[in-house]
């Protein structure tokens, strides 16, 4: 194995992880925002889970833009001689 390939592996499932804990929490976000429940806490307990989705979301978006700068990087190195 590559560094190259262990690079880019390393950040396939590092992302895919991250973007899929993203979606968990966005859909129980949700669910409690949008819950029948007449308890105002719950309601205001999936709000904050969203608005705090959305800004990891933009985090999420900025580290992948970074990991695939890091993955293209790694690919273009070669070692002199090899």
């Amino acid at each position: 194995m590559t560094l190259a390939s262990l690079i880019s592996s390393m950040t396939t499932d590092v992302t895919t992880v991250a973007w899929s804990l993203f979606i968990l929490a966005w859909a129980v976000g949700w669910a409690l925002k949008g819950s029948p429940l007449p308890i105002f806490r719950v309601k205001r307990a999936g709000q904050g889970i969203i608005e705090d989705v959305i800004l990891a979301a933009f985090w999420l978006a900025l580290g992948t833009t970074v990991f695939a700068a890091i993955t293209y990087f790694a690919s273009q190195i070669t070692v002199p001689g090899a």
